[in-house]
């Protein structure tokens, strides 16, 4: 199993966590690549969402064999055999321990600010990670929760080592993991991103979740079968009650309708009553060549006949959302004669692919780039100047291609909500 990134690793593992909503959960990221792979488990079951800070305790001159671990509240996990066995002074292993609660404040303060520590006496508490490999941070992690008060401990993670998942059965009470390759051999291979998390990144989540979620909350997709031409397409449709209008988003290259980026955009125009239908213009199978996401007259076809589909389903007025090559089936498909499309919006598109078709598109389009993607950028200029219909180009100061910047894709989903309500 392949991730996208940390976000789509945590849209899917909140699925595997489901039943775990009616216990009222606490669900704790480990820093920090656990937490933007927390932070969309804890949307899913309207759980607050912490980070859980530990610090292994190692055996003085043999730092990688821990003797314990620490966390938050003077919680002390201490193995005394390895204490006896390591034949260190107890003057060295109170050094170690606290050099450690240093640490460990220091990392507390800078995550949580001077928010409190959530408490954990008597809950079920869900401790969250991008990725196993060994196994010992994690254990260290279920160990402290345990000892801070937690009724129930259950590590969910998107993979990890087959040996590491039968040790932490051990340590918690559920072990819920997406997928244990037996080719395991580091945790960043199953992801396509997997670049670092950044502390300021972990303090955005965390300070997200502590606001609470948006109102007008959006509600829960409904999975649905698209027809493509005969084509079954997976796909994700959500209708709040009262929609005027519905969005279709067609996912670039290397994505698929659980891009993360493109669920946030779509859970905001949801918010704002806008209905929205995310679903794969390619087969699983197809998606294993790389050359069918540049075939773009093939998936402006599909996108076609997704439309047709979909009007059949709802009769509300329908626009477009593209992202990278996606941008370019979207205008493709609304250059048609009879395509009827109200408004589309391209996010780091590649409008360009489209070619001689941009001169025929007649719904307003807006084209928005990171001002850091500067080839990107390049080209959507060229290509806007062959659009014959309304459109504006939206530069998003310092971001790049991806929009993973604080505040980018928020800015992002802003625009496309204003250019759809306004055209829609």
């Amino acid at each position: 199993m392949l991730f996208t990134d940390r976000a789509d690793a945590g849209e899917r593992l909140a699925e595997a966590v489901r039943h775990l909503e009616g216990e009222r959960p606490v669900v704790l990221g480990l820093p920090r690549g656990g937490v933007p792979v927390a932070f969309p488990v804890a949307r899913a079951l309207g759980a607050p969402l912490d980070v859980i800070v530990v610090r292994k305790l190692g055996v003085p001159y043999h730092r990688e064999l821990g003797f314990g671990a620490i966390g938050e509240g003077g919680v002390r996990v201490i193995s005394e055999d390895i204490v006896r066995s390591s034949r260190a002074t107890q003057e060295d292993l109170a050094a170690v321990e606290h050099a450690e609660e240093a640490e460990l404040a220091r990392q507390a303060r800078r995550f949580r600010g001077d928010r409190p520590r959530i408490p954990l006496d008597g809950r079920t508490v869900i401790v969250v990670d991008d990725g196993i490999a060994t196994g010992a941070t994690a254990a260290a992690a279920c160990q402290v929760v345990r000892a801070q008060g937690a009724a129930r401990v259950v590590l969910a993670v998107p993979v990890a080592a087959p040996d590491a998942v039968a040790r932490l059965r051990r340590e918690t009470d559920e072990v819920v993991c997406l997928s244990a390759p037996r080719a395991f051999r580091a945790v960043g291979e199953w992801y396509r991103d997997f670049s670092q998390t950044s502390d300021e990144e972990v303090v955005s989540l965390l300070a997200r979740a502590a606001a609470g979620p948006a109102p007008g909350r959006a509600p829960r997709a409904v999975a649905v079968e698209v027809d493509a031409g005969g084509l079954a397409l997976a796909g994700d449709l959500v209708l709040p009650e009262g929609a005027g209008a519905v969005v279709m988003f067609a996912h670039g290259s290397g994505s698929s309708r659980r891009s993360p980026r493109n669920r946030t955009v779509a859970a905001d125009l949801n918010r704002a009553g806008l209905g929205t239908l995310l679903f794969d213009l390619l087969t699983p199978a197809e998606e294993a060549d790389r050359a069918n996401v540049f075939a773009i007259e093939t998936l402006a076809g599909r996108l076609t006949d997704a439309t047709a589909w979909l009007r059949r389903r709802a009769a509300l007025p329908i626009g477009y959302f593209g992202a990278s090559t996606g941008a370019a089936a979207a205008l493709w498909a609304a250059s048609a004669a009879d395509a009827d499309i109200g408004a589309v919006v391209s996010r780091g598109g590649r409008p360009d692919l489209a070619g001689p078709r941009l001169a025929g598109v007649r719904a307003p389009t807006l084209l928005v780039v990171g001002g850091r993607d500067t080839t990107v950028l390049d080209l959507n200029r060229a290509a806007q100047r062959e659009l014959r219909c309304e459109n504006r180009l939206e530069v998003v100061p310092g971001a790049t291609h991806l929009f993973e910047e604080p505040g980018a894709l928020e800015e992002v989903a802003a625009l496309a909500r204003a250019w759809f309500a306004r055209h829609l």
